[in-house]
């Protein structure tokens, strides 16, 4: 019934679309589609694949093959390699997993399809704006990435351990909406707690680009250059002061910590006890922890991420969508049609359920609706997945939504964001720890670090790392 469903709501979908002669399902038109999932989330989005080949492929004559690659480093490589022609590379899907970084190869090649020219305005106006115009690239902002399901940011915490050290000091969850707050909880932790890191974060480029934001600059602004898309730094000393204040210098006294690659495999091994993620960390939040040989078990809480004091609120917005391929006129309208069905909300909330993420769909992103998908697949969202999504809706419905479009050397300089403030915090803590080890009392050796004129110095080479990525 269910199947039955979904083939009637599709065909009227696009009963009347002229497009439809192109199909034709004694002769079905094949389209290779790369992703990056594994895991749970694979099996979903397969099974969703397997589903529309034997229901709504099968009557209009499409056929979905998919490749996946383990992740989006994989499918990015393998993108090049074959719009290179490199010799033994693959001939490229119609479909892809993008973010606008690994889009950009292709669509500098003008391999990509325009989707406003497959989709009306009435089929786009079903979707959360933001999502949309997540996917337009270029200063022509062409929508070259549809969104299939989407993430933000949120702010994690091992419940657990914040209430016996909540009671103690008188600090609840509002001490902890901005970074100024965060620093000082974070101090008031490493006291109480006899040395041990409070806070950490995934993803340090979205600090400066969703910060310099918030302070009115947009660090990456785009101009034309001989067909490409370049971008010249914007470096406000405002954004970087409170960068340096309230994540260096906490950093240097120990109050944040970054060791393992993702924050959630820190709060696991009780090196922290909250961090900032996307919304799909949630999948990997534990739900126990092993400290000093001892195995606990924790509760998880979802809170907005924090903001910086007397700055415009923004969130983030990013995931992976999915580009299409110039190919034949057949397999392009094939390939909309599938994206189409993928992101009707039987199909949207349960992905979404799988997957940690946001539907994308206005009238999907409900968390009972898909707390309902998630039932009815037999795997209930876990608590934290559920904060975790509840909050990440109501933040990106009353917070400006920012992220960067693709340029020229968009990698590498996302590289510089993500590298050059941890690196540097994480040498200069060690450098810390061995002036106290000498003698030095702790404040004195953190004031030996965070001085102005080493923070002049880090913002001067941080922009000329910046300049050398973009140029």
């Amino acid at each position: 019934m269910k199947k039955l469903i979904v083939l009637i709501a599709t065909f009227a979908l696009f009963a009347g679309c002229t497009s439809d002669s192109l199909l034709d399902a004694d002769n079905p038109a094949t389209i290779t589609l790369w992703h990056y999932y594994t895991g749970v989330i694979q099996t979903s989005f397969e099974t969703m694949v397997l589903e529309f080949n034997q229901t709504v492929g099968l009557e209009r004559g499409i056929i979905v093959e998919t490749i996946g690659f383990g992740n989006m480093g994989g499918v990015e490589s393998n993108i090049r390699s074959s719009a290179s022609g490199e010799a033994g590379s693959l001939p490229l899907p119609q479909i892809f997993s993008a973010f606008p970084d690994t889009a950009y190869f292709p669509q500098r090649l003008d391999l990509l399809v325009d989707l406003d020219e497959l989709l009306t305005p009435a089929q786009l106006a079903e979707y959360f704006p933001p999502f949309i115009d997540r996917g337009r690239m270029g200063v022509g902002g062409e929508l070259r990435i549809f969104p299939v399901a989407m993430s933000a940011e949120v702010m994690m915490i091992n419940e657990t351990d914040w209430l016996p050290f909540a009671e103690y000091t008188g600090f609840t969850f509002d001490d902890l909406r901005t970074m100024e707050q965060l620093a000082h909880v974070a101090a008031h932790y490493y006291t109480w707690s006899g040395g041990r890191a409070f806070w950490g974060r995934d993803a340090m480029a979205n600090m400066f680009i969703i910060g310099s934001k918030m302070f009115g600059t947009e660090i990456f602004e785009l101009f034309e250059l001989d067909g490409e898309t370049r971008a010249s730094i914007n470096i406000n000393e405002e954004a970087m002061r409170r960068f340096w204040d309230y994540y260096y210098t906490p950093f240097i006294s120990g109050y944040f910590a970054a060791e393992a690659n993702f924050r959630t495999d820190d709060v696991r091994v009780g090196d922290l006890i909250a961090f900032v993620g996307s919304t799909a960390a949630a999948a990997f939040f534990p739900d126990s922890i092993t400290y000093e040989g001892e195995i606990r078990h924790i509760q998880g809480r979802a809170l907005p991420p924090p903001s910086f004091e007397g700055a415009t609120n923004v969130i983030v917005k990013q995931g992976a969508g999915k580009a299409v391929m110039r190919s034949t006129e057949t397999k392009e309208y094939a390939s909309a049609v599938f994206l189409r069905w993928l992101t009707e909300p039987s199909q949207n909330l349960r992905f979404s359920a799988a997957s940690g993420r946001i539907p994308v769909r206005l009238d999907s992103m409900d968390i009972a609706q898909i707390q309902q998908a998630a039932n009815q697949e037999g795997q209930p969202l876990s608590d934290i997945t559920y904060q975790t999504l509840q909050a990440a809706m109501d933040a990106i419905r009353t917070s400006e939504l920012y992220s960067t479009c693709a340029f020229e050397g968009a990698v590498d300089a996302r590289r510089v964001l993500t590298e050059n403030l941890r690196q540097r915090a994480e040498t200069d803590r060690l450098y810390v720890l061995e002036l106290m080890e000498i003698g030095a009392t702790r404040e004195e050796a953190i004031a030996m670090f965070a001085t102005d004129e080493n923070f002049f110095a880090w913002m001067e080479n941080l922009q000329a790392e910046l300049e050398a990525a973009v140029s």
